[in-house]
């Protein structure tokens, strides 16, 4: 319904009389000369006629058929004269429940049940009622929680009912009470529907075995505010001493409200308690038994507002809290916020222009991340688990926050940071609001923005920005590319082949904003991963410039003119590739009948690579790899399979690439130019390792065949190898072990190693004659040169742009956002000099650092590398 056309104020005259068609009915519309069908069931109100004196309804004379002039409420609200014989009048009561049945066939259908109508004129906030939400199904026992208008700005308003689901129907709705960001009452997330009178069915009392803990609509005013504010400062007397806190909980305890405000104190000394739960559920997921009291509220004493700390800024109190999350600015708090995790101080406060505004933020750690939690406690870190798309949305998605009235913002980041066990959103919101950030949390930055917008909240408090809901819908994705919204971010066709720009020539191209490649629609993957590959290194560059053979596929020609010309080569000179460039590539792949989704679903780079190269491109095998003496197998990358050993804190790729290769006996049966390794994981969510430290340089000598090898006594020409002796820490600890003959002999002969197994080195047939023990055996070495890393689902990249150790740069291909819902992502390369520093600590240093104190984008590059990318210095294209 067009609202405009009824936000006008009620009409003069004194009489609302509402008729409902009994009869389909033809009427002109006279701007477009179109016959309108108005349907039967259809509701309209009496108008004044225009050949009428006064404002009443007409009077027919004796005998005189009887014509009334009436507007149509639905669209297009055309004026209709009829018969009264066609129409039946109805009060404004019924007029209100039957306009909100949008079907006017299910409409009429109900005004003609008198049984079911005199029933449902008997539905209010309480009844217990039977819910059909899709036509077919089974009905859903529910329990009305409102009854009213959702549109308050109209002549006549629809009345709808806001009803919990319960029992079999719980998680079956699709809100929480709230509509168009306004709460009208409250349950648990996707246990309420809004619907209309025809949906529902009254549940008779002898019937009646539903639910009964009815709860009240929401009224604001009569929400008891906590009397602390999260996070505010308090002090207690412990004997004959005072100690000090912060709040990090203020609620009553369920099941024991008559107790009245109890309070979750976090300590500054270590005197504590309390582990957060109460009856076997989580009220508080950071509090400490070390350190945590819970107190009732005459204990503590409020400390001046000054000494409190901000969430967003403290450096202690939380020690591994949350990000801040936005609070409602009104009293009423969603279901999931007052039950399921902690409460927060809710005061209004009042702008210079006398409106309420947001109040600076005092919520909880536990309202972003606490839950009810009736799983056993873990004592160990929680494994990262896999990010679904939370209604579709991602980095880039202009979404809300669930709250009254909502907040509104643009996701820049997805994640879970460490200790925290759910996932986090970071909004920058469209308004300042006390107590946000600028992007970092904890002390982490996770995304730039102004100073007081960024907020974390969790995911699944968000929504999609319901203001553009009621717009067209929402283009095909993967045309929308085409568009000409597109044509400012369009790049350029370069003909010319072009060897990529390093050290500060390659800086100065690539960085900034608008820079990379444009992401777009779930490509994360596949931007990310081209980048790695060709910014800075021409070691695929062969791929681009082979022939086409009679037996390429028919679109070959296509798929390489359209990597060199319109993405490689643009990327080397410009520093930037448009979405439009990278979605012909996607039509491309999903031409492969083993191929599908990709130009709208998320995929895994090796997936990527295996129909780009192998199906598509015909590329050479990169890997030649033997097992044991088997037929040599022919990859693309190689994907490190091992146990996880716990004695190991940090290891390096050097490392696990050599485990993994002597635990399958596996040799190189050539050099590679080019060396792709997938990181350890359970599946590709599920980390190994916390961290792993990225081997700038990876000695693959002892991992190749028909190569000679070092003895590691002697240094001489290695004769024998044995895999038994690897894990023996008296030689050469970590290292493969290999001896010449005699060292082998002396090695063996301790009884400790008497029953090893060991096997001959293989070495050429022709190597040359002369003195190994003295001669200088040449060690085959590959430079890292990219990490692709992954994060909640997406993908970001580490490219190395020069010689020295600082010389890293990051890139993201969806790190900003252009408009809203239907805007564009920003692609981003920042320079990231701190990764250097890191990559020079011990092991022993990087083991013993806190994650979240790593600076910078080194974290994500430490914490989250999915591949790992090594090119030989002397097989490079261009040199």
């Amino acid at each position: 319904m067009n609202s405009g056309l009824w936000s006008q104020e009620k009409a003069s005259w004194e009489e609302r009389v509402f008729y409902l068609l009994l009869q389909e009915c033809s009427v002109l519309d006279k701007q477009n000369q179109k016959l309108l069908k108005v349907p039967k069931g259809s509701l309209s109100q009496f108008i004044q006629d225009r050949s009428s004196v006064g404002h009443g309804r007409n009077i027919p004379s004796k005998g005189k058929k009887m014509q009334i002039c009436l507007k149509v409420l639905e669209q297009p609200h055309p004026v209709l004269f009829v018969d009264e014989k066609d129409v039946t009048e109805i009060n404004e009561k019924l007029a209100e429940l039957l306009l909100a049945i949008t079907n006017c066939e299910e409409r009429y259908s109900l005004f003609k049940s008198k049984s079911r109508l005199s029933k449902g004129l008997h539905i209010d906030v309480g009844s217990p009622v039977r819910v059909q939400l899709r036509s077919g199904d089974d009905k859903f026992p529910g329990v009305v929680r409102f009854r009213g208008p959702l549109l308050q700005d109209r002549l006549l308003s629809g009345i709808f009912f806001g009803v919990e689901l319960l029992e079999e129907g719980r998680g079956q709705g699709f809100t929480d009470g709230q509509y168009q960001g306004k709460q009208f009452f409250r349950c648990d997330e996707d246990c309420g529907v809004f619907v209309a009178l025809d949906k529902l069915e009254l549940v008779e009392d002898d019937d009646n075995e539903l639910e009964s803990d009815y709860a009240a609509p929401v009224d604001t005013m009569q929400v008891e505010l906590p009397p602390l504010e999260i996070n505010s400062r308090v002090s207690l007397k412990i004997g004959e001493g005072i100690e000090y806190g912060t709040v990090i909980f203020c609620d009553v305890l369920p099941g024991n409200e008559s107790l009245g405000y109890v309070v979750g104190v976090d300590m500054d000394n270590p005197i504590g308690n309390w582990d957060g739960r109460y009856n076997g559920i989580q009220l508080c997921s950071f509090a400490s038994v070390e350190s945590t009291l819970l107190l009732h509220i005459n204990d503590v004493i409020p400390v001046a507002e000054d000494s409190a700390k901000s969430l967003a800024d403290s450096s202690s109190g939380f020690g591994h809290s949350s990000p801040p999350l936005q609070p409602p600015p009104t009293n009423c708090l969603s279901n999931e916020n007052r039950f399921h995790s902690l409460p927060f101080s809710l005061t209004k406060t009042s702008n210079t222009n006398g409106t309420i505004g947001h109040s600076p933020l005092s919520l909880s750690v536990q309202s972003v991340i606490g839950d009810l939690n009736t799983a056993a406690t873990q004592e160990c870190p929680s494994i990262v688990m896999p990010v679904n798309n939370w209604h579709g949305l991602e980095a880039g998605s202009l979404a809300e926050v669930k709250e009254n009235p909502p907040f509104y913002g643009v996701i820049r980041w997805i994640g879970q940071p460490p200790g925290v066990n759910e996932v986090l959103a970071g909004l920058e919101l469209e308004d300042e609001c006390a107590s946000c950030t600028d992007g970092t949390f904890k002390g982490t930055r996770y995304f730039t923005c102004a100073p007081k917008k960024a907020l974390f909240v969790k995911l699944k408090s968000c929504r999609p920005d319901s203001r553009f809901a009621s717009l067209q819908p929402v283009p095909n994705q993967i045309e929308r590319c085409n568009s000409l919204a597109f044509g400012g971010y369009l790049s350029e066709v370069v003909e010319e082949n072009t060897p990529p720009k390093t050290e500060k020539e390659g800086l100065e191209t690539m960085i900034g904003k608008k820079k990379g490649i444009q992401g777009h629609y779930n490509s994360c993957y596949l931007d990310s991963t081209l980048f790695c590959l060709f910014s800075f290194s021409s070691v695929l560059d062969t791929v681009l410039l082979r022939p086409k053979e009679k037996n390429d596929v028919e679109y070959y020609s296509e798929t390489q003119e359209l990597l060199r010309t319109e993405i490689v080569n643009p990327l080397r000179i410009f520093g930037y590739v448009c979405a439009t460039k990278i979605m012909k590539l996607r039509k491309i792949l999903e031409k492969v009948e083993a191929a599908s989704g990709f130009t709208s679903e998320e995929k895994d780079p090796e997936e990527f690579l295996n129909i780009l190269f192998h199906h598509i491109l015909r590329v050479e095998p990169l890997l030649k790899i033997r097992s044991a003496g088997q037929k040599v197998q022919d990859c693309y990358f190689y994907q490190i399979f091992m146990e996880k050993n716990e004695k190991v804190g940090v290891p390096t790729i050097q490392q696990l690439l050599e485990w993994s290769f002597i635990n399958s006996s596996l040799k190189f049966a050539e050099a590679p130019s080019c060396l792709i390794i997938q990181m350890p994981r359970f599946g590709k969510d599920f980390k190994m390792f916390n961290k792993i430290f990225p081997s700038l340089e990876l000695n693959i000598t002892d991992l190749l065949e028909d190569t000679p090898r070092q003895c590691r006594i002697c240094g001489g020409l290695a004769m024998y190898e044995c895999r038994e002796c690897y894990e023996d820490t008296d030689i050469s600890a970590g290292k493969i072990k290999q001896f010449c003959k005699t060292c082998n002999t002396q090695v063996h002969l301790h009884p400790k190693r008497q029953s090893h197994k060991f096997n001959p080195v293989s070495l050429p047939k022709d190597l040359p004659d002369w003195d190994w023990r003295h001669g200088c055996i040449p060690c085959q070495k590959m430079e890292l040169f990219a990490v692709l890393c992954i994060e909640t689902s997406h993908y970001v990249a580490f490219v190395k742009y020069g010689k020295d150790d600082s010389a890293w740069l990051f890139f993201d291909s969806m790190a900003d956002r252009d408009g809203g819902q239907n805007g564009f992502n920003i692609p981003q390369v920042t320079p990231c000099p701190e990764v250097g520093e890191y990559l020079k600590m011990s092991l022993e240093e990087l083991h013993s650092l806190d994650s979240r104190k790593i600076q910078g984008c080194a974290r994500r590059l430490l914490c989250d590398a999915y591949m790992c990318m090594y090119q030989s210095p002397t097989m490079s294209l261009y040199k």
